[in-house]
């Protein structure tokens, strides 16, 4: 399971990157700007892609390497906090973009597969271990 989180968390930096780059990129000049619902460029240029003065995709690169960093070292049950909160964020922007901007951004629905996969990975873990420890009397 270790290596299994790993290489999602790696993902997750990998697509956060792509994001960023789009966040820094010039505005109209985005590549996967697919049509009028699906536009990078538009969601990573919005209000909303910053808290405070961080870009959230900033935000996305220094969680996924805290959730690499507990993967490799086992900590699973430490790793639902930065998961589910994570997974809730993540399903927030999803909000944002369906119902406030209009228009989705791929690299953001990739990452939210991504953060969705581990949650229920590190969950499914978590109550493995459990199930497994041994009742002592």
């Amino acid at each position: 399971m270790k290596y299994v989180l790993i290489i999602l968390a790696v993902l997750g930096i990998v697509v956060s990157s792509l994001a960023l780059r789009e966040h820094y990129r010039e505005y109209g000049d985005s590549p996967c700007s697919i049509n009028e619902r699906w536009d990078c460029g538009v969601v990573n240029h919005s209000p909303f892609a910053k808290v405070g003065p961080i870009p959230v995709a900033t935000l996305g690169i220094v969680g996924y390497i805290l959730m690499a960093a507990l993967a490799f070292v086992r900590r699973y049950r430490l790793l639902l906090v930065p998961t589910f909160a994570g997974l809730a964020f993540s399903i927030y922007l999803a909000h944002i973009e369906k119902d406030v901007l209009g228009v989705w951004c791929i690299y953001c629905v990739i990452s939210l597969g991504i953060i969705s996969l581990m949650s229920l990975l590190d969950l499914g873990a978590v109550v493995s271990q459990i199930v497994r420890k041994p009742m002592t009397a």
